[in-house]
């Protein structure tokens, strides 16, 4: 098999609109790739341009050393999961599995192989002689993944095919998924704006927002060091907390200064390069970092910058609780920019709306943003 590789691929549209900017990517032999992002991104416009579905205005796209750019869909090779399951309803689930397979005139008794085959690993083999309509929904979405598994193709895209699922049978699909994809034989890219499918289903995870590819990476790596403001901000639930601050001078060191907030950073914790200290900074914590100082005192906890905030909400979870703040300005650039501040707590630890609370923010957890570029300033 071969790798899928994509090359400063750019789609414009007619009127102007640019859905996919100078996106480079490459998606290995047998891995796994989850593309993420919001709705309106471009990672299923990216998926139609794999398939030929839609043509590039620049760029390339290969399929192992075969440029496939100027190609027709069907002599690219690659298989299709979609959203919808788009089944032949008067047909039977054997008949569905290889009609495709039958368009290239195989010999007959390779079909029924095929076709056992995938029916077997899929768990569909007693439902070969059902039709669509006398099928679950995650039965149907197996059906879909098996007419493009007995085809074999070079490389498989599948565009949200859990998505219209319920909540318990996504779950469920999710886990068939993962125990099937190292049988697929060929690289997979993924599309899915749930960011929970593409952490737990990708060997790695490619973050696009407006069009641009912000981040490629193992899902670990992209929680503990994203790349720029919407990586942080978008990975991760409850998402991450921003607030406004700057870093100046401090004795040898340097200080994140948030309102009248100077707290040193031990150049061991964090180097501070000079340039630096010149930068407007968002800085970003997440909710399960952040700490309530009870009894005001923050006893052995490890270096930390501590602010205050008014309770505005909680949020009960069983054994934890989502907190809602506010904190005290002047922690944010504007009254527009006041942030939504949230922390993860665990369910023994009390507190009511309108309570005025301190909280700890181990520096050792802190992300430091540029204000102007939104690139994180240790990546």
């Amino acid at each position: 098999m071969a790798a899928l590789t994509l090359e400063r691929v750019t789609k414009q549209y007619p009127d102007g609109t640019v859905a996919v900017r100078d996106v480079t990517l490459r998606v290995e032999d047998r891995e796994f790739v989850t593309l993420v992002g919001p709705s309106g991104c471009g990672k299923s416009t990216l998926l139609k341009l794999v398939a030929g579905l839609e043509t590039p205005t620049a760029g390339t796209i290969s399929i192992g050393e075969t440029p496939v750019t100027d190609l027709p869909p069907r002599a690219r090779d690659v298989a299709m999961v979609f959203q919808s399951y788009a089944l032949y309803p008067h047909l039977t689930v054997y008949e569905n599995l290889a009609f495709g397979l039958r368009l290239r005139r195989p010999r007959p008794q390779e079909v029924d192989t095929r076709v056992r085959e995938a029916a077997a690993v899929l768990g569909l083999g007693d439902l070969l002689d059902r039709r669509p309509g006398e099928l679950s929904g995650g039965q149907q979405q197996r059906v879909a993944m098996g007419r493009a598994m007995v085809r074999r193709p070079r490389a498989f895209l599948m565009d949200e095919p859990l998505s219209s699922l319920d909540a318990k049978l996504r779950l469920h699909m999710r886990a068939e998924l993962l125990r099937l994809r190292t049988r697929l034989g060929a690289p997979i890219l993924y599309v899915t704006h749930d960011q929970g499918e593409a952490l737990s289903l990708g060997d790695r995870v490619a973050v696009m927002h407006a069009g641009r590819l912000h981040q490629l990476d193992r899902p670990l790596a992209l929680y503990e060091r994203p790349a720029d403001l919407f990586v942080a901000g978008f990975i991760g639930q409850p998402p991450m907390n921003f607030l406004e601050g700057r870093l100046g001078p401090f004795g040898d060191g340097a200080a994140l200064i948030m309102g009248e907030i100077a707290t040193p950073l031990p150049a061991a914790l964090r180097p501070v390069r000079p340039a630096w200290l010149q930068e407007p900074l968002v800085v970003g914590i997440r909710p399960q970092d952040v700490r309530l100082l009870e009894g005001g005192d923050a006893g052995d906890m490890a270096p930390c910058c501590r602010i205050t905030a008014l309770v505005e909400a909680t949020e009960p979870f069983g054994n934890e609780i989502y907190v809602h703040l506010a904190p005290e300005a002047p922690l944010w650039a504007t009254e527009e920019e006041r942030p939504t501040f949230r922390a993860l707590l665990r369910s023994g630890q009390q507190v009511q709306p309108i309570e005025r609370v301190r909280l700890a923010l181990p520096l050792a957890r802190l992300y430091l943003f540029s204000r102007r570029t939104g690139d994180h300033l240790e990546a």
